[in-house]
C-alpha cells in the first residue's frame, strides 16, 4: 500500500541554487510551490546573462562547478548538459605569473631552482613553519610552505578578500586550498569538473519548468510575509535578517564586479582567472571565454573589488562571528514552519555542490514530515 502524500502549500525565499533545488524536489513530490526572489532574475549569485556584445558572463563572479559526489552531478544533469572545463588560475607576485595553487613549477620558477617532486616535498618541509596546533588560516599555511611563499601568494590576497588578517580567520578558509609537490596545476581537482553547457540560468530555468512551482522575481518576503503566513517557509536568506537584527548584524564579505568587454581580441589571458594578491584594489581578473568555450570576436572580463558594504556574498568565519550565529540558530530552530538552508542562512561557506547536497538532504526530511 502506497503512502499517500499530503498536499502542502510552500513558500520557498531565494531562487539560488538552494531555492531552486528544494522547489524542483518538493513540487516532484506534489506540494504546491511559490518560489520569490527580491531580484528581477533567477539563480542568485550563480546566475548568468549575455552582456550587451554577446558574450556569456556570470554576473556576480566566476562561478565554476566541481564536485566529488556521483549523486549531486548525477541530479544537476536532470537539468543540464555540461562542458568539461579543469579551472586554471595564475598569481602575480613582482610582476610574475605563477601556477596557483603552488606546485613544483611554482617552486622551481620562483626561486630559480629545478626540483623533481621528492625534492620539492623537502623543500616545502624545510621552509615550512610547524604549528602544533591549527587553529587560523594563518596557521594553516604557515605550517604548510613557511614565511616566504605566506607573505608572497596568501597574506595580502587575505587581506583583500576578507578584510582581516588570515590569523583571524579559521582554518578552513586557507585548507581549501592545496599545496602540491607535483606539477598538477587545475585549480581543482574533483572527478566531475565541468561547466553547465548553456549556462547556469538555463539550468535554473529547467529546474523551475514544473507545474506545481510558480516564480515571483523582485518580490521581497517581508512584502509577502504575511499573506502567505500559512505557507511552510523555506528560507535561503541572512539568518540574521530574518530575526530583524535581533543579536546584531552577522559580518558577510561583499563584493563590487568591474565587468569590460574588449573588441577584436580572442582571448586576453592564458587561463581563466589571474589573481593579484599583492598589488591594485582587486583581488582578481576573470575572462569568461575560457570558462563557456564560447567562440567570439570579442572577449569580457570581470575584476573583482571585495568590500564590506553590499550584497552579502560570504560569511566570515572566526569564532565571535560563530557564537553570534549559534544565537540566530537557536532561535531558527523553534521556528516550526521555516527551515533555514543555504550559504547565508547557515552562515557557511559552502561550495556549490555543498549548497545542493545540503538542499536535497532538506528536501528529503521536508517530503518525510509532510507525509506525516
Amino acid at each position: 500500500m502506497s503512502i499517500q502524500i499530503k498536499t502542502t502549500d510552500i513558500l520557498i525565499v531565494g531562487s539560488g541554487f538552494s531555492g531552486c533545488v528544494i522547489a524542483r524536489e518538493l513540487a516532484a513530490s506534489g506540494h504546491n510551490v511559490i518560489i520569490i526572489d527580491k531580484r528581477n532574475h533567477i539563480g542568485g549569485n550563480a546566475y548568468d546573462s549575455y552582456d550587451q556584445n554577446g558574450l556569456l558572463i556570470h554576473n556576480y563572479g566566476p562561478h565554476i562547478f566541481h564536485t566529488n559526489s556521483e549523486r549531486i552531478f548525477k541530479y544537476l544533469s536532470n537539468f543540464t548538459e555540461w562542458r568539461p572545463y579543469e579551472h586554471r588560475v595564475l598569481s602575480v607576485v613582482n610582476g610574475e605569473q605563477y601556477p596557483f595553487p603552488i606546485n613544483r613549477d611554482t617552486l622551481n620558477q620562483l626561486y630559480n631552482l629545478n626540483l623533481n617532486e621528492i625534492e620539492a616535498a623537502k623543500y616545502l618541509e624545510r621552509v615550512r613553519e610547524p604549528r602544533e596546533k591549527i587553529r587560523t588560516s594563518e596557521d594553516v599555511v604557515l605550517n604548510s610552505v613557511g614565511i616566504d611563499l605566506y607573505e608572497k601568494f596568501f597574506l595580502n590576497y587575505t587581506k583583500k578578500q576578507w578584510g582581516v588578517d588570515p590569523s583571524q580567520l579559521k582554518a578552513g578558509v586557507a585548507a581549501r586550498i592545496p599545496v602540491r609537490t607535483n606539477t598538477d596545476d587545475r585549480y581543482f581537482t574533483d572527478e566531475y569538473q565541468a561547466m553547465p553547457l548553456r549556462g547556469y540560468s538555463k539550468m535554473f530555468e529547467s529546474m523551475l519548468s514544473h507545474p506545481n512551482i510558480e516564480l515571483k522575481i523582485g518580490v521581497s518576503f517581508s512584502d509577502v510575509k504575511s499573506t502567505y503566513s500559512d505557507h511552510h517557509v523555506v528560507y535561503t536568506g541572512p539568518i540574521d535578517e530574518y530575526f530583524n537584527y535581533c543579536f546584531g548584524k552577522l559580518p558577510y564579505r561583499s563584493l563590487r564586479f568591474e565587468h569590460e568587454h574588449f573588441t577584436n581580441t580572442d582571448k586576453l589571458q592564458s587561463v581563466g582567472t589571474i589573481n593579484y594578491p599583492n598589488d591594485y584594489e582587486y583581488t582578481r581578473i576573470t575572462e569568461f571565454k575560457h570558462l563557456t568555450g564560447q567562440q567570439h570576436s570579442g572577449s569580457s572580463t570581470v575584476k573583482e573589488y571585495p568590500q564590506s558594504d553590499g550584497d552579502p556574498y560570504y560569511p566570515i568565519p572566526n569564532d565571535a562571528n560563530e557564537a553570534i550565529f549559534k544565537r540566530y540558530e537557536t532561535l531558527a530552530k523553534n521556528e516550526n514552519n521555516v527551515t533555514f538552508v543555504g550559504r547565508l542562512a547557515q552562515y557557511r561557506y559552502y561550495n556549490m555542490d555543498q549548497v545542493v547536497g545540503a538542499a536535497l538532504s532538506a528536501s528529503e526530511k521536508l517530503i518525510d514530515r509532510f507525509k506525516n
